[in-house]
């Protein structure tokens, strides 16, 4: 078998001018990636570019047999909306990370995007109980300080955001493009994060004026995990 780069692949070109860019990809408690699929199944995003990882370093048991595949992360369009990540993982190394990143950025500039929303996981030992905050950073002080007029939270102190759902704020900032990123509260980075998920997606309908649908099926699937976890 040959080991195969990524590789981008253009299935159409959409017809985009100055968009909103929402990207997220995989992450602790699977809020991402969870959240970008709610997205797009309440937008009806159209698929328009693809990308697929290099093969990684492991295989996956399930238990009596093994998966070993490539990762697919789509880029999706709706009405006045370009959407990137979903699925499952993260590229396996610095470099691909990069690479995926700069060609979102590349993508975002090609459609004029001038804003990009990043939505992820807040790893906290708080106990919220069923009603996670979500918490927000941006790439400049003045865009934080139009926020704080909007009375949404902080991110509360200095901290290290790793992985795609930290690097593409930086990659936004660096390349002129302003970001905003949405981070729910979680205490269990293990298990689906549901109503993290709710929590940042509410954030994101407030500051987008987007909707993204009853949330009820989240609510389902965080009793279900709180059910799972008792017994």
């Amino acid at each position: 078998m040959q080991i195969a780069d990524m590789e981008f692949v253009q299935v159409e070109e959409p017809n985009l001018k100055k968009p909103i860019a929402i990207a997220a990809m995989q992450d602790m408690g699977n809020v991402g990636n969870t959240a970008i699929d709610v997205i797009n199944e309440h937008l009806h995003t159209r698929l328009f570019r693809y990308v697929t990882s290099s093969f990684p370093p492991y295989v996956v048991d399930r238990g009596g047999y093994i998966e070993y595949f490539q990762e697919k992360w789509e880029y999706r369009y709706g009405k006045d909306v370009l959407v990137f990540g979903g699925g499952r993982g993260q590229p396996e190394n610095h470099e691909d990370l990069y690479k995926l990143c700069q060609d979102v950025i590349d993508v975002a500039k090609k459609y004029e995007v001038k804003l990009i929303y990043t939505l992820g996981a807040f790893h906290t030992s708080k106990i919220f109980g069923k009603s996670p905050r979500s918490f927000v950073t941006t790439t400049s002080p003045e865009l934080t300080q139009q926020l704080t007029n909007l009375d949404v939270d902080m991110t509360p102190q200095q901290s290290l955001i790793t992985g795609f759902n930290g690097l593409i704020l930086g990659l936004a900032k660096s390349n002129g493009i302003q970001g905003i990123g949405l981070y729910g509260e979680i205490n269990d980075p293990q298990i689906p994060q549901y109503r993290a998920v709710k929590s940042v997606l509410q954030t994101l309908e407030r500051l987008t004026y987007q909707k993204f649908g009853s949330f009820d099926d989240l609510d389902s699937m965080a009793d279900a995990i709180d059910n799972e976890v008792r017994k």
